[in-house]
């Protein structure tokens, strides 16, 4: 069961600091030399959050909630229930001292939710273009 679980993610180890990764996480996005066409349309500061929670929360972490608009617009075409897996994802965090960027891959999330091969393609795209972002940032 661990290890199954363990193909859902993609995690890169960063060399770079928390703050740099976030802004380079955030250049990917709109690299034109890539054409991703990604748009972040909220970060949460997860950690920034908790600590003014009053919890005493010492990692850094931001949630990224990103999309592209023609895929997300083809999905709820296809299917209006997999709004549910929309925005996609990505996460910049520390963890023992190391900046890591990473996302819960959407493809086999849809794939447990839907047999439709051309939602399942759109995924897919989404996925790859979501990892070059995050192995450029890293």
């Amino acid at each position: 069961e661990g290890k199954k679980l363990e193909g859902m993610y993609y995690i890169v180890d960063s060399g770079k600091s928390f703050e740099q990764a976030c802004t380079c996480l955030e250049s990917a996005m709109i690299d034109n030399g890539l054409s991703h066409d990604f748009s972040a349309l909220h970060v949460h500061d997860l950690g920034k959050t908790l600590r003014a929670k009053g919890m005493t929360f010492t990692p850094q972490c931001k949630i990224f909630e990103v999309c592209h608009p023609l895929h997300a617009a083809n999905i709820l075409t296809g299917d209006m229930r997999v709004n549910m897996l929309l925005p996609f994802r990505i996460s910049v965090y520390t963890d023992q001292g190391k900046t890591h960027i990473g996302l819960i891959k959407p493809a086999p999330m849809l794939a447990a939710l839907s047999d439709s091969p051309s939602l399942l393609q759109i995924f897919e795209q989404a996925q790859a273009s979501i990892i070059e972002m995050i192995d450029e940032a890293k």
